[in-house]
């Protein structure tokens, strides 16, 4: 199992408004660790498992490089390129759940993939918004 961090918030954590529609719109710094031999590439994924139509993609990022162990804020994990989100963009487009709704959950995923594409091993911290 991969272990995921950021030191901008803990597991359960209301998420900070930067990292929002309502504050900066930036990613936020993660980190991981346990990243299993053999894998290729990680994938870097935040979702919102509340929303009204379904999960909704808000980040996602391939071809991470498995040595790497981190990401800065706004930023893109080394090697990895930024994929299609929910709003069409290839960009991270941070949490803006429905205003009146109860909070949101965030969930920040690594993926550890073969060469295949097969999932390893993965690990995720979650975090919850509402406006």
């Amino acid at each position: 199992m991969i272990e995921v961090r950021s030191p901008a918030f803990s597991e359960g954590d209301t998420l900070p408004v930067e990292f929002t529609c309502d504050g900066d719109n930036v990613s936020p710094p993660l980190s991981w660790l346990g990243v299993p031999e053999g894998a290729s590439e990680l994938r870097i994924s935040l979702r919102d498992p509340d929303a009204p139509r379904g999960t909704f993609t808000h980040w996602l990022v391939v071809g991470v490089d498995p040595a790497s162990t981190d990401v800065g804020r706004g930023t893109v994990p080394a090697s990895g390129t930024e994929e299609g989100n929910s709003f069409g963009d290839d960009a991270y487009g941070g949490p803006c759940p429905p205003r009146g709704d109860d909070p949101h959950r965030y969930v920040f995923t690594v993926e550890a993939l073969d060469a295949a594409g097969n999932v390893l091993a993965s690990g995720a911290v979650t975090t919850r918004y509402g406006r």
